[in-house]
């Protein structure tokens, strides 16, 4: 991202950075790295994609996408994972709602970025873009840190196993 680039998303993401609740996603574990690096992750991949395609609504676009997984675990944690994949997103809008003034669109972008997990079916091209943004990085996410983490606790219990008889 050039200098003047990242100064202008910085700018629009500013007030949601700064916000208290929303900082609480640094201690959330998402995809093996915390939930405010996936997401600002995903803001910056969308932001990116908005500007090269000289989009209108870069900066709605971008402030939702960065807001899509805007919960956390304590908030859902009467539910299994599988329950957690439907219901997060209206969590997340939910919490947006609370603390910023959102467009239809991007109310729908955080509503339907779980589809087709959910059966929210995006209504605005916006909407589309941020789930499969969501979607790609997600799937570098769970490649590079979770499974990488998962591989080696499985070679030192596999290296564990060979020293056992001493």
């Amino acid at each position: 991202m050039t200098k003047h680039r990242k100064e202008k998303f910085d700018s629009i993401i500013q007030d949601i950075t700064n916000n208290k609740e929303f900082n609480k996603l640094h201690n959330e574990l998402h995809h093996g790295i915390n939930r405010y690096d996936h997401s600002m992750r995903v803001a910056k991949w969308t932001y990116n994609i908005c500007d090269i395609l000289n989009m209108k609504n870069t900066n709605d676009t971008t402030r939702a996408a960065l807001l899509h997984d805007f919960f956390t675990n304590k908030e859902l944690k009467n539910e299994n994972s599988i329950q957690r994949l439907g219901s997060h997103p209206n969590q997340a809008l939910k919490n947006s709602l609370k603390y910023y003034d959102l467009n239809n669109i991007q109310q729908d972008i955080i509503a339907s970025h779980m589809f087709p997990c959910t059966l929210t079916i995006p209504k605005y091209k916006e909407s589309w873009l941020v789930s499969l943004v969501d979607k790609t990085v997600s799937t570098y996410e769970v490649l590079r840190y979770k499974t990488s983490l998962y591989m080696g606790i499985y070679l030192l219990f596999i290296f564990e196993i060979i020293r056992l008889p001493r």
